[in-house]
């Protein structure tokens, strides 16, 4: 179960927009994105030369978020056909690689219109429908491809993550056992396709112990096939799912550590880039979700405080089963003639509007006082928040946006 957050922990441009919002302003998000520049800044500084830092756009593909990481971060990794008009529309030159499972022949279509860097390449079939597609829309222009592989690991390296993309049976990119075959196919003249490297993304949440040690597998793989084909494999894309603690927001990904990895794999492998493609753990900590208390209430020996808002604003905490760690801010005013409904020195759950019991941001979080009327303000909520949650179920109003 999560603490609860101190004010303290908010950004004094945060702290200070929200002294300006009324009741009626909230909820709000509220971005502050000097503090995401200085962030990514230092994550830049912990990696060696040799690694490509990308930003998966799909974390948090604000318009404003995107543009306080150029010229911090490489590139921008997006995965849909959406994504891509909307990140090249925001950063015109900004160079792009085009991930995910499922490509359309509409979405690649219009990756190779717009100049698309890199394509990661999820199976034979999409190879084929890429060097077709290709062949009409390049223009005579090498179209530059990473295999994505699911590559196996042992299951304790996967053990208690949240996501495992990789590793064991999923949709995600390409069985080694059939890389062979698609190798052939690059090596046909009428291709048109060039094989830059490797991509394997195979889990999300781990620390930066266990991300250099599947860095590392997943290097000493392309090596071991780069000789084996006697084939040139210059890039490698370790993918992200840096861990971001919910359950502790002051506990960070060690990026030092995670640097310092990255280089002893670089000196193995003289001849290879890498690439990594975080999201959550850039933009998280940017992000803050504040709203109000409508009612607090009592209910079979449970205290329950109505948000306004909820997650349909902010499904992360639905979507990854955990409690969203939040400040109380008290407010007086209190307009009413009647007791103001409070919870003092116990445990209280937050909920949203929704008419579900799903609808829960914090499950019996400790409080010293929350009371109707005062407000609510939940951290990490710079990614996966806004963007992936169910705007329209009960057509509540949209929260409002404040990039600082």
């Amino acid at each position: 179960m999560n603490a609860p957050l101190t004010a303290a922990t908010m950004t004094a441009p945060v702290r200070a927009r929200l002294a300006e919002l009324t009741a009626d302003d909230l909820p709000a998000y509220l971005y502050d994105l000097t503090a995401l520049r200085e962030h990514a800044t230092a994550v830049r500084a912990a990696l060696p030369g040799r690694v490509e830092l990308y930003y998966a756009a799909k974390a948090n593909p604000e318009a404003p978020v995107l543009a306080a990481l150029s010229g911090v971060v490489t590139g921008y990794e997006v995965s849909s056909g959406g994504e891509l008009a909307h990140v090249r529309t925001a950063l015109p030159e900004a160079p792009l690689a085009f991930g995910a499972p499922g490509k359309t022949p509409a979405e690649i279509e219009a990756a190779l219109r717009l100049g698309v860097g890199r394509f990661h390449a999820e199976s034979e079939h999409e190879l084929r429908l890429l060097g077709a597609l290709a062949a009409r829309h390049a223009a005579g222009r090498t179209v530059d491809v990473l295999l994505r592989v699911n590559l196996p690991v042992a299951p304790e390296a996967l053990e208690g993550v949240p996501l495992a993309m990789g590793g064991r049976p999923t949709p995600f990119g390409i069985d080694p056992a059939d890389v062979d075959g698609c190798l052939r196919l690059l090596g046909e003249p009428q291709c048109g396709l060039r094989l830059r490297g490797i991509h394997a993304h195979l889990a999300s949440g781990l620390d930066a112990a266990a991300q250099v040690a599947l860095a590392g597998r997943i290097t000493d793989w392309a090596a071991w096939l780069s000789a084996r084909h006697r084939i040139a494999l210059p890039e490698v894309n370790v993918g992200g799912g840096m861990a971001v603690d919910y359950a502790d927001p002051a506990a960070r990904f060690d990026w030092a550590a995670f640097g310092a990895g990255l280089s002893g794999i670089l000196d193995r492998h003289p001849g290879v880039t890498l690439r990594i493609e975080p999201g959550r753990a850039l933009t998280a900590y940017c992000g803050w979700y504040a709203t109000g208390v409508l009612d607090v209430k009592r209910s079979h020996g449970e205290d329950f405080a109505v948000l306004r808002g909820g997650t349909h604003h902010l499904r992360t905490p639905a979507t990854r089963q955990h409690d969203q760690p939040f400040t109380v801010l008290p407010a007086d005013d209190w307009p009413h003639p009647w007791p103001r409904p409070a919870v003092r020195d116990g445990r209280v759950t937050l909920a949203g509007q929704l008419c579900t019991p799903k609808d829960l941001l914090a499950r019996r979080a400790p409080v010293g006082e929350l009371r109707a009327g005062d407000r609510v303000v939940f951290a990490l909520a710079g990614a996966y928040a806004w963007n992936i949650s169910h705007h329209d179920f009960l057509m509540h109003p949209r929260p409002g946006f404040h990039f600082l």
